[in-house]
């Protein structure tokens, strides 16, 4: 079977906006070529999120042309060559050609080339080294182009070498294989990654949070996490142990029931230690405050799971929350989510409460602890009545 030679037709190559920046590049003999994710995922059949460029062309010149051209230029990255472009109110990152002098498992010191073949030895897996000119022309120096067809994540040259560059390339061959791996994790590349695990312990936790945010939400997270687990990586990164089980369980009950289940729910079914799993991931304080309530009503709902708890949660934190919670409940307790509490929980759109504080007031109680305490009192006989538009109250 031939490989493919081209992506011509792909959106992105006629966008408008992309051909800007690839004319305000390539001037004076510079090249300018798509690399890496648009590439890869116009191949595979997968949606384009970012266009990413590589070129020959030094960044304070790239920046000078596309100021010249009328376009924004921002210095994202300048000293390890990247300049991303604004064209027509999108961003595209145009980074110059270069090769590692010196890492260090965290960050490395690059100089800047004219070389595609040392530009593309210096990256991380061969699917991310393909290269596009702008009319579609395919460049594969590394063999990038069968492997992404064939869903197969394969370090660059010596994985050992890759992941001494920097160790999140550990967490990124995981998450790469989770999302788009077809064939069994890559045995090489496996090897390295539970040899050189304890390099883990160099990445700062903002930079593993953002890898492991992509990973649990990924297609095929639980597989690996699976392994990631039994061969004590995971243990690096979260605390506490013991979680797999729920989470896949929490996985497996969502689908089933077409439930969603987000990334604050798939934290939530990891977090048997919230606090540690906020401050190993770096959670943002919404992310934390969404786990939280997300652990907190599967807590109710384990030892309520009923309808009216279940409608209590979707008038109280929404449906999105409810159905987490739900399922989370059902795999603390070994069981399926009834069909009826499984419908509330996605599907019930409570009206309006008919119980409010102004119609307290009227009723003689006085701000403070007594009106809410009734408040909350008339409020739990609605939605225990089911959430009637007309309700005399709960007195």
């Amino acid at each position: 079977m031939s490989l493919p030679v081209s992506i011509v037709g792909a959106p992105f190559l006629g966008d408008p906006a992309f051909r800007r920046v690839i004319a305000a590049i390539e001037m004076d003999g510079d090249r300018a070529r798509v690399v890496g994710g648009a590439v890869r995922n116009t191949l595979i059949g997968v949606p384009v999120d970012d266009v990413d460029i590589a070129t020959t062309a030094r960044p304070e010149v790239v920046a000078a042309r596309a100021t010249a051209a009328g376009l924004k230029a921002v210095p994202t990255g300048i000293a390890h060559g990247t300049v991303t472009i604004v064209s027509s109110g999108r961003p595209f990152e145009v980074t110059t050609l270069r090769t590692d002098l010196e890492t260090n498992g965290r960050h490395a010191v690059v100089a800047f080339t004219r070389d595609w073949a040392g530009d593309a030895g210096r990256r991380d897996f061969t699917m991310n080294a393909i290269y596009a000119d702008a009319d579609g022309s395919l460049h594969d120096p590394v063999g990038g182009i069968a492997d992404a067809l064939a869903g197969r994540v394969r370090f660059i040259g010596d994985p050992v070498e890759r992941i001494e560059e920097d160790y999140l390339r550990i967490l990124r061959f995981f998450r790469f294989h989770a999302r788009y791996g077809r064939v069994e994790l890559d045995k090489r590349g496996l090897e390295a990654a539970v040899g050189l695990q304890e390099g883990i312990g160099q990445l700062s936790r903002e930079r593993i949070g953002a890898e492991m945010r992509k990973l649990v939400t990924a297609v095929g997270a639980e597989p690996a996490l699976t392994v990631m687990d039994r061969t004590g990586i995971l243990a690096k990164i979260l605390p506490g142990g013991g979680v797999l089980a729920r989470f896949s369980t929490t996985i497996d009950l969502a689908l089933r029931h077409d439930l969603p289940f987000g990334l604050e729910a798939r934290l939530a079914a990891l977090a048997v230690d919230r606090q540690g799993l906020a401050g190993a991931l770096r959670l943002s304080g919404r992310e934390d405050k969404r786990v939280e309530t997300i652990v907190q009503w599967g807590g109710e709902l384990a030892a309520r799971m009923d309808e009216a708890t279940v409608r209590l949660v979707v008038v109280r934190a929404g449906n999105e929350v409810a159905s987490a919670a739900l399922v989370l409940a059902a795999a603390e307790q070994g069981c399926d989510p009834k069909a009826n509490l499984v419908q509330i929980a996605r599907d019930f759109r409570p009206p309006e409460s008919p119980v409010t504080a102004a119609r307290l007031m009227a009723e003689g109680y006085v701000p403070g602890p007594g009106l809410g305490a009734e408040l909350r009192r008339r409020e739990a006989a609605w939605i225990a009545a089911g959430c009637p538009d007309k309700f005399n109250g709960g007195v």
